[in-house]
């Protein structure tokens, strides 16, 4: 499926649910894991996602389900599409909405390489397959049942049976297979034939991607959602974050330098989140932070009148460069959740 979530301006607000939403995509699994530890995802489940991935993410739902806004937040950010999966998956006996637990998810772009993904281009991914991990007790028999009874078309890839929504040839049709009895993957048919090539080695998996391994270990700390992105996607959500400091004219080469970002959102009484931006040099890194401080700046001016509470979570920004790396740090309420809600802030439709 080539998504259009990323064409035309960005909404307000839309960068700080991203990772959120992007988790949401994948609300798809049946599973009940057991987890040694919340927010901390595994080695061997890292590992099974093939190497080149652009975004790489974390969300444990079943800590989200306990957040009295939730269910709106989710209104605002699933797409129509895959609430009609979600119900297409409980009419096969499977429940997406309460036995969902965790979830990882890769974004692979569509239309750049190896040059435009990387530091010093300009390029952004604007459309993009996906694929997820959700682990568990799965009803497989149940699925087949019916996929057989309704005649629904399936596929088969190194002996996995690949079970379709849509017609089972369309290049936007969605795929989902029990790779075993615990572990479920959902995407679109090509990245998850990647997926299963990793398993039988005839692909490199994620583990071989140093860098971005090494910051996915960064990020996987226990946090309640959690990012990391490449360059290509790194740009995309400088452009999201803060589209005021396109304005200032050094902002464009910086952007381009850029080299990876890493999310950290941790829901509990609050909902703090931790963005840190990977820059080309330190030079790179205090110049961006002084661009943020202005572009949040002007931002917080234009909300003051038809969103208090954006301006009011933009004003307590915290913004510090360190070293290479632009750390912004910022914390809502369930209160301020319930009016950004409110007032749209969110919405991130596809």
């Amino acid at each position: 499926m080539k998504s259009t979530a990323n064409s035309g301006p960005a909404r307000t607000g839309a960068a700080l649910c991203r990772p959120l939403a992007t988790g949401l995509l994948l609300v798809m699994a049946l599973a009940v894991p057991k987890p040694a530890q919340a927010g901390t995802l595994g080695a061997n489940v890292i590992g099974m996602f093939p190497k080149d991935v652009g975004e790489f993410g974390y969300a444990d739902l079943k800590k989200a389900r306990t957040l009295k806004w939730f269910p709106q937040l989710q209104e605002q950010v699933l797409p129509e599409r895959f609430r009609q999966f979600e119900k297409f998956l409980a009419s096969t006996g499977n429940d997406p909405n309460s036995q969902v637990d965790e979830i990882a998810w890769a974004l692979v772009a569509e239309g750049l390489n190896s040059k435009t993904e990387g530091s010093g281009s300009e390029a952004v991914p604007n459309g993009e397959q996906m694929v997820g991990i959700a682990l568990g007790n799965f009803n497989q028999d149940s699925t087949a049942a019916y996929f057989k009874r309704q005649k629904l078309p399936t596929t088969s890839f190194h002996g996995y049976t690949f079970y379709a929504f849509g017609t089972g040839t369309g290049a936007a049709d969605l795929f989902f297979v029990f790779i075993d009895a615990s572990t479920a993957a959902y995407g679109h048919r090509s990245i998850l034939e990647k997926m299963i090539s990793v398993r039988f080695g005839d692909e490199d998996g994620l583990m071989r991607n140093d860098k971005f391994f090494s910051l996915i270990n960064e990020a996987n700390t226990g946090s309640s959602v959690w990012l990391v992105t490449n360059p290509a996607y790194t740009r995309l959500a400088m452009q999201q974050l803060a589209p005021e400091i396109q304005q200032f004219p050094e902002a464009a080469k910086l952007v381009m330098r850029m080299q990876n970002s890493i999310i950290n959102i941790e829901a509990g009484s609050d909902l703090d989140a931790k963005v840190q931006a990977i820059c080309g040099s330190t030079d790179d890194a205090n110049t961006l932070g002084q661009l943020l401080q202005a572009g949040f700046l002007y931002k917080r001016y234009q909300a003051q009148k038809d969103n208090p509470d954006l301006a009011a979570l933009l004003d307590q920004v915290r913004i510090t460069p360190g070293g290479d790396r632009v750390t912004l740090h910022m914390s809502l309420s369930d209160d301020q959740m319930t009016s950004l809600i409110k007032h749209n802030t969110f919405s991130f439709k596809m």
